[in-house]
């Protein structure tokens, strides 16, 4: 009886130090034909777009990719994104769609609205990726680029978007005492049946948040330290998020698929997070053994920018190839040219040598001495001016 009473009389002080339920979940935008809602959810989500988006271009830019691309990508791998977000959520938990055992009783009309919470990710990430390489192939430029350049975004995107959870007051994890417990409202469709109106549940959401704030420092870090290629950086992650999904989708209460596997049941989505695990840790393991990419480039094989010829030390050097016959010497060059002071050309001037060679001598035999005379003038003059 006494652990009840103080059990009781510390209930007041755990409400006051837990997480209050939200008061406010969108607000409405009158139009001539009614109103229109926009939920907090959505504008999480949007948020986590935006600031996603932005991470991810500025680390898209400094990778060389051309201007404006990032754009051409996005307007694809966001729709995709969303459409496989949500069938996967509808395939994982379909019983308010379809009814439990898919007995027909459930609502087909709640599919398409979004805005009521249900996006899950995988089916977000490999829609999207679809989407993605679409945009890619457009701008001609890599996938595994891409992913690579926006694997920190997305894991910053999906920290805000989880709050949208919270204004949803949905997902939220088991009964707990601690200071940091979340308030549902009792009158919520999502708070659980027979427990009692003030039980305090483990706020996953702010776990997932928080647990992906630390992994973007983390990639970020890494990536800087070993500037990951070949879609790596987006494999580790993958092992990241998943790691951390495992314990928090394992605190969750809400109905979710259940899957048996070598005789043990759990939820699809951890099921999904270990199998996911698995497969991106080898293909981390097995691109890292190809090594960089050679050339390291974002851009597809033969879509390259052209570069301009510009002179430099690593440019080209063009040797044109003439004639030997043709070929004159620099010598010969200068012996064409008049004098500067009388106006004659030089003695070398074969046409001259000819006409003024006597009759009956070869022109090379006294082109030749005159040659060496002038040589030895030359001397002559070189050792008295020495000498004086």
């Amino acid at each position: 009886m006494q652990p009840l009473l103080q059990a009781t009389a510390l209930a007041p002080t755990l409400v006051s130090a837990s997480i209050p339920s939200p008061d406010w979940s969108g607000f409405d935008i009158p139009l001539p034909w009614g109103s229109l809602r926009i939920h907090a959810y959505a504008l999480c989500i949007l948020a986590g777009i935006v600031v996603g988006l932005w991470l991810t271009s500025v680390r898209w830019a400094k990778r060389g990719a051309p201007e404006g691309s990032v754009w051409d990508i996005v307007i694809w791998a966001i729709p995709f994104g969303i459409i496989g977000g949500r069938l996967y959520h509808v395939v994982s938990s379909p019983d308010a769609y379809f009814g439990p055992g898919f007995n027909g009783t459930g609502d087909l009309s709640l599919i398409p609205q979004i805005q009521r919470g249900g996006l899950g990710i995988w089916g977000a990430v490999v829609l999207g990726a679809v989407g993605a390489w679409i945009g890619c192939r457009r701008s001609g430029v890599k996938l595994s680029a891409f992913v690579d350049a926006a694997a920190p975004g997305l894991l910053l995107a999906q920290a805000i978007g989880r709050w949208g959870n919270y204004f949803n007051q949905e997902l939220f994890g088991g009964p707990t005492t601690l200071p940091w417990g979340l308030q549902i409202d009792a009158n919520n469709p999502n708070f659980p049946a027979g427990m009692p109106a003030d039980t305090l549940f483990h706020p996953t959401f702010l776990y997932e948040s928080l647990w992906n704030l630390a992994g973007v420092v983390i990639l970020l870090a890494l990536d800087r330290r070993f500037s990951f290629r070949r879609s790596r950086l987006f494999w580790l992650y993958a092992m990241y998020y998943t790691l951390g999904r495992v314990w928090i989708e394992a605190m969750r209460i809400d109905d979710a698929e259940q899957i048996s596997i070598l005789g043990i049941t759990t939820r699809l989505n951890v099921w999904t997070s270990i199998f996911v695990f698995l497969a991106a840790l080898a293909f981390f393991v097995i691109l890292g053994l190809k090594g960089r990419p050679d050339p390291d480039t974002v851009y597809l094989a033969g879509q390259e920018p052209d570069q301009p010829v510009t002179a430099g030390p690593h440019s080209e050097t063009v040797t044109e190839v003439r004639d030997p016959d043709n070929v004159v010497s620099d010598s010969d060059s200068r012996g064409n040219l008049p004098d500067n002071h009388s106006g004659s050309r030089h003695a070398s001037d074969p046409t001259e040598e000819a006409a003024a060679a006597p009759a009956g001598s070869k022109p090379g035999t006294d082109a030749t001495a005159a040659g060496h005379s002038g040589s030895t003038a030359t001397g002559s003059a070189s050792e008295a001016g020495t000498g004086k």
